[in-house]
């Protein structure tokens, strides 16, 4: 063991135990005392150069001697952002959907900020891919990696789409078709062969649907020998499709509203790049 310490020099806080254990007033090291020190002094010069102090519960506070802010840093690398993109969305502004489309790197750019535009505005309704989402109906929002398009799968029609939006429409047959007609048409429908019944034509459902009961992208009506669904595909949930319609007005009908993204919600060049973006998912269609 070694030899006992001799603190008897020592100052202690006068807790001593046995003689031998006691509580001693040690100065601690010199190089610990001036980093407290430096921290000190920085801290001081830390409050003073930015906002720092409250003065009342009203929101009041000190400025700062360096008058910095967080939204004044924000608008700083801003517009260090907007310098870097200037070039790209001037060239942008002038140019049509397809122009765009068709320049590999303003293509490119738009991808790239088409991206960031898409998962802040249309993820939420058709997931952050273009894969859709689904509810209780069926389909909530159109899948868009694949080429099954209700009003046209080219640039043109896209844009169009994300400017103006769209809203489904299907009249509400409960009080026109009897029981039997509505489950006769169901079926056909569920097998993907809708003009196997001559009901398809009789009731004017090729109005709408076509002759063949592939659809009409003009009218946004949906191809009904493709098994793509946009609602509930079963035979009970195509039969209350047909009764209550698509937008039709009641508390009934199933929803089907995309909002028109013009006039506030987005700019002209931000429709252009959602536009290319959406088309690059994989499933556009040539103009």
């Amino acid at each position: 063991m070694s030899d006992k310490h001799d603190a008897s020099s020592v100052p202690t806080t006068g807790h001593v135990w046995d003689d031998d254990l006691g509580d001693y007033i040690n100065q601690p090291p010199k190089w610990w005392m001036l980093g407290l020190t430096v921290s000190a002094i920085w801290c001081v010069v830390y409050w003073l150069y930015y906002p720092a102090f409250p003065i009342s519960n009203a929101g009041y506070f000190t400025k700062g001697l360096g008058g910095w802010t967080a939204i004044g840093e924000m608008e700083a690398d801003k517009s260090v952002v907007d310098e870097v993109r200037g070039k790209w969305e001037s060239k942008l502004k002038d140019l049509t959907p397809a122009a765009i489309l068709a320049d590999e790197d303003l293509a490119k750019y738009s991808l790239a900020s088409g991206k960031v535009l898409f998962g802040d505005n249309c993820a939420a309704c058709h997931g952050t891919n273009g894969v859709g989402t689904h509810d209780k109906q069926g389909l909530f929002a159109p899948i868009l990696t694949d080429d099954d398009w209700l009003y046209g799968g080219s640039i043109d029609a896209i844009h169009e789409t994300i400017q103006g939006g769209r809203q489904g429409m299907m009249m509400a047959h409960a009080d026109m078709l009897s029981e039997a007609e509505i489950d006769t048409l169901a079926n056909a429908v569920a097998a993907g062969k809708p003009t196997s019944t001559p009901l398809f034509a009789e009731k004017g459902c090729t109005a709408c649907h076509g002759e063949d009961g592939k659809g009409m992208q003009a009218m946004g009506s949906a191809n009904l020998t493709d098994s793509v669904w946009r609602f509930d595909s079963s035979v009970e949930g195509i039969k209350y499709t047909i009764k209550n319609g698509v937008n039709a007005g009641t508390p009934e009908t199933r929803v089907a509203v995309m909002p028109a993204f013009q006039g506030g919600k987005l700019s002209d060049a931000e429709i252009k790049k959602l536009a290319v973006y959406v088309y690059k998912f994989g499933g556009g269609q040539a103009n």
